[in-house]
Parts: structure tokens; sequence; C-alpha cells
């Protein structure tokens, strides 16, 4: 019977099986950062989306969703910068009694830098559109 030697087979494995593992992290905490910007922000819209909606006017309805995102992505403290608020009030010409909605599209750079993962951007833009019908019956 011949008899194997198997010194340093344990080196061999933690060589390769920690930077897999490590990887694998990453990409958990990557994932999972990403998810909870998108929430956040889909938070955010949809919260601006509702705030503009209840503005009379167009001018009031942009200032009000601009406002309103702000607050929410500050007070959700999610690291995002570069934070962009686009808000369509197209709708707001309509005359009363026509339906009509207000879009709110926001957007922020998500830094990932610090997870030094090998394919895994520095930053990344994530967006999230949300709208909100316009009260039909409105006053001008």
């Amino acid at each position: 019977m011949i008899r194997r030697d198997e010194r340093g087979s344990a080196a061999l494995e933690a060589a390769i099986g920690v930077p897999t593992f490590a990887l694998f992290v990453g990409l958990v905490i990557f994932g999972g950062r990403t998810a909870t910007t998108h929430q956040a922000l889909q938070a955010a819209a949809a919260d601006a989306a509702r705030s503009a909606s209840l503005a009379r006017n167009a001018d009031v309805a942009r200032a009000d969703a601009r406002a309103a995102a702000t607050s929410s992505i500050t007070n959700q403290e999610i690291g995002c910068s570069a934070i962009d608020v686009a808000v369509d009030t197209s709708d707001f010409d309509k005359q009363p009694g026509v339906p009509g909605s207000v879009n709110v599209t926001v957007s922020c750079r998500l830094d990932l830098s610090d997870l030094a993962v090998p394919g895994v951007p520095g930053s990344r833009v994530m967006r999230a559109t949300m709208s909100s019908p316009i009260d039909t019956w409105r006053e001008q």
C-alpha cells in the first residue's frame, strides 16, 4: 500500500477557498446594497410623485417633488451622491376634469468602491420612476 503525504493540503484548500468565499461575500453585499438602494429610490419617487400630485400648479409640484425626494433619501441614509429628481408635470396643462398624472424619476450615484470585488464598478447610477394621478377636479 502506497501512502500519500498530505502535508500542505489544508494550505492549498485555504488558498483556493478563502478568496472564493471573500468574492462570494462581496457579491452578496453588492446585491444587497443595490437592492436596498433601489427600494429606497422607489419610495422616494413615490413620495415625490404623491407630493407633486397634490399641488395646484406645475411650479409648486416640481418644488414639492424635489423636496420630498431629497428628504426621503436623506432620511433613509443610503449613501447616494449626485441626487437628481426629474418631474414631468405636463399633465398640469390639462383642463380640470381631464385625467392626468405626474411622473417623477429619482436617480443617484451609489458608491461601491469599498467592496473591491472584481467586475463590480466603483459606482453605479440607480434610478426609479413612479407616477401619481393628479386631482381631476383641482382648482387652477
